[in-house]
């Protein structure tokens, strides 16, 4: 296991659970104003607009499940996606998910990835330091995790997701001042999640025992972003 960089260890103190966050509204449409409050602990993302990357233009936008469940729920059912996601299952395994973040108080974003204007990915983006993972790292204020599953096979295994997942840092940092650091905590044993990351511009930072898994912490700090 690797040692814990000292430049992680600055401890968190969290409270018995995270504190609640204030009302919030979702934008009434893609492209909208978002219509967030000041106590969006994302700092709107729905606003945060297109970024271009050498594979075309992506675009996070928030899942609804109304237009977006029955797509998502077919790739969760995809036997690749299931052996880390473990959401197979009817579509009520799958709305039941995205539920649980939507009707939260937006520390956790289900998102669609869209590429040219094609949805192909599924990420979750949300507030590390105020996540069950924080008790599992030395987390530090404004931390900011995602998740990603890339949908369509053949957007598989062509260096695609090590794009995107420094597209989507890259949003975090732009977008949120207050964050220093993205992370993430995909299975040990999905090599090539691993490998995207680190490609990206994170750094293994420690194997850590989570429920249900053990993971490799990455991290992708804003002081090496020029570097990595």
């Amino acid at each position: 296991m690797p040692p814990a960089d000292p430049e992680d260890t600055l401890e968190l103190e969290l409270p018995g659970e995270p504190a609640a966050f204030g009302p919030r509204e979702w934008p009434a449409a893609p492209g909208g104003t978002g219509g967030r409050t000041a106590d969006d602990p994302l700092d709107a993302l729905a606003d945060w607009g297109p970024a271009r990357t050498g594979a075309g233009t992506f675009r996070l936008l928030p899942a609804r499940p109304e237009c977006d469940l029955t797509l998502i729920a077919r790739w969760m059912n995809d036997p690749a996606v299931d052996a880390f996601w473990e959401l197979a299952g009817p579509e009520d395994v799958t709305a039941a998910h995205l539920r649980a973040q939507l009707d939260g108080d937006g520390r956790s974003v289900p998102c669609l990835g869209l590429l040219d204007d094609v949805p192909m990915s599924y990420w979750e983006v949300y507030r590390a330091d105020l996540d069950p993972l924080a008790r599992h790292y030395p987390a530090r204020p404004h931390d900011t995790g995602i998740h990603l599953l890339i949908g369509r096979v053949a957007d598989r295994g062509r260096g695609l997701g090590t794009r995107l997942l420094r597209t989507v840092a890259d949003l975090i940092l732009d977008h949120r001042p207050a964050c220093a650091r993205v992370v993430s905590e995909p299975d040990l044993w999905n090599v090539p999640s691993v490998a995207a990351f680190l490609g990206a511009g994170f750094r293994l930072s420690a194997e850590i025992e989570l429920p249900g898994k053990r993971a490799a912490l990455v991290i992708r700090d804003r002081a090496l972003r020029g570097v990595l």
